[in-house]
């Protein structure tokens, strides 16, 4: 599929949801699930998501309300929304709201996939972004790295936090955050696993302009040259 996609699902049926989070991680999407609208601001905040799927009949803050507060608190993260209320005054109204895109239950799999993708790519400006910083750079379509034009040669997990970083070049990531992407996977994984793969990629990177800093309480930023 060519890059990362970590997704929040907000939905209160549990067979669903349950089903929706294995489904679609088989298909490299990362999904965390909520199953109240309250906590939906609460996830967003503690975690950077490329888009929200979004049931309208959630308990505690209907879906249109969380809408609302996202669009006014300014948050642009593409909405996806599912609802079993098929009609078209539903439809404008979500549009209204600040929906980036309408899907009906029941719904085939391939086609919220699909309209997933569509909406992540388009607000992150194109299709196979290709990232860069000073003499490294990323091409998400061929998922390679490379420095001073010569391919990097990385272990798997190595390879998973400079994608990270460079996808995030500017901001400071936090090692939960990269813990997350790198181990999605699996329990009971130390932080200092972090550690030693950035101190891993910083003797690959270090006769490059390029640096991975250590924000104390903030996490690592990848610094491009000027």
């Amino acid at each position: 599929m060519g890059f990362d996609m970590r997704v929040l699902l907000a939905e209160d049926e549990t067979e669903l949801g349950n089903w929706l989070t294995k489904a679609l991680a088989q298909s490299d999407f990362q999904v965390d699930w909520v199953n109240d609208g309250r906590l939906v601001r609460r996830s967003l905040k503690s975690t950077r998501y490329d888009a929200l799927i979004l049931d309208l009949g959630l308990p505690g803050v209907e879906g249109h309300h969380v809408l609302d507060d996202l669009r006014e608190a300014g948050e642009t993260l593409p909405v996806l929304i599912l609802t079993a209320r098929d009609s078209l005054k539903e439809r404008v109204s979500c549009l209204h709201g600040g929906a980036d895109d309408f899907l009906t239950k029941p719904f085939e799999l391939t086609e919220l996939e699909a309209r997933l993708i569509a909406l992540i790519r388009r607000s992150r400006g194109n299709e196979h972004p290709r990232f860069a910083c000073g003499p490294l750079s990323y091409d998400s379509a061929t998922k390679q790295f490379r420095l001073q034009h010569e391919p990097l040669t990385l272990t798997p997990r190595e390879h998973a936090v400079l994608r990270a970083l460079i996808q995030h070049s500017g901001e400071a990531m936090s090692k939960r955050e990269l813990l997350e992407r790198v181990f999605s996977d699996e329990q009971d994984v130390h932080p200092e696993a972090i550690e030693v793969l950035v101190h891993r990629l910083r003797k690959r990177l270090e006769n490059a302009p390029v640096s991975i800093t250590t924000l104390r309480g903030m996490g690592y930023l990848l610094e491009c040259p000027p």
